[in-house]
């Protein structure tokens, strides 16, 4: 497990479980579910994504308007079902959006010099002198390290000035790849994109009621902090156009 990822799990308060050597069952359910995926939702793909974004809108489509709504055979009821009668005893606590956007941050720990300065990947950068001769906690958007957040003891003491920037990304932010150009024929009938359009307009046409997938908005399109490949709700699913109060979705946890 990579530290990024072990301190988005810690930030949001959960626990990561793995199964026991040689005993497979323990990642039955998961395995059938990405089986799910690759038969019923791949092979729907019939021409390239070109962003993650829109894989994203393509997904979420899938999930609220076909898996969500097929009857499972061992328990005779929809997973949207399963999860709303559960809700009703016990409801899912939702994390804010900035605790969801504080999660998937990255960090790392740096000594401060005598000069009260830290160094991040060939770059350097001014912080408080009461830091001198401590260590800090550097957080940051791995793919903008002009803007550095600087935590000492789980608390925030303010941010990292840039003095030298020889470099604007971390080492290990993958970029996201081209996209393949070789796709098998179209049938003429994008599935996915017709149940993506009607979640669309579900979520928008939920004025003073909760949606049945409780969303919560990350971050707004306008936050130069914005995060790659979040998903945004389009103002009209026929075009690229969005509208400024919309807000992107968290991944719902429904099982």
């Amino acid at each position: 497990m990579s530290a990024q990822f072990g301190r988005a799990l810690a930030k949001m308060g959960i626990r990561l479980w793995h199964s026991k050597p040689g005993e497979p069952a323990g990642r039955g359910k998961i395995e059938r579910f990405f089986r799910t995926v690759r038969d019923q939702f791949e092979v729907e793909l019939l021409t390239g994504v070109e962003t993650m974004a829109e894989l994203e809108r393509l997904f979420a489509g899938w999930v609220e308007q076909h898996y969500h709504r097929q009857i499972h055979s061992e328990t005779g009821q929809t997973p949207i079902e399963r999860f709303d009668a559960a809700a009703a005893n016990t409801p899912p606590v939702l994390p804010s959006a900035d605790a969801v956007r504080e999660a998937f941050l990255w960090s790392e720990t740096r000594l401060v010099t005598k000069t009260a300065t830290v160094s991040l990947h060939s770059n350097r950068y001014e912080v408080e002198a009461a830091l001198v001769g401590r260590h800090v906690e550097l957080v940051f958007n791995p793919f903008d390290l002009t803007r550095i957040d600087v935590f000492y003891e789980d608390r925030p003491v303010g941010k990292a000035i840039p003095h030298v920037i020889t470099r604007h990304t971390h080492p290990a932010a993958r970029p996201e790849p081209e996209p393949d150009r070789h796709h098998h024929a179209a049938s003429g009938i994008d599935y996915l994109g017709m149940i993506a359009n009607k979640t669309d307009d579900q979520l928008h046409q939920q004025i003073g009621g909760e949606p049945d997938i409780d969303y919560q908005a990350l971050i707004e399109t306008t936050d130069p902090d914005q995060m790659p490949g979040q998903y945004q709700i389009p103002t009209n699913p026929t075009t690229n156009s969005t509208d400024p109060d919309s807000t992107t979705i968290e991944e719902d946890n429904r099982p």
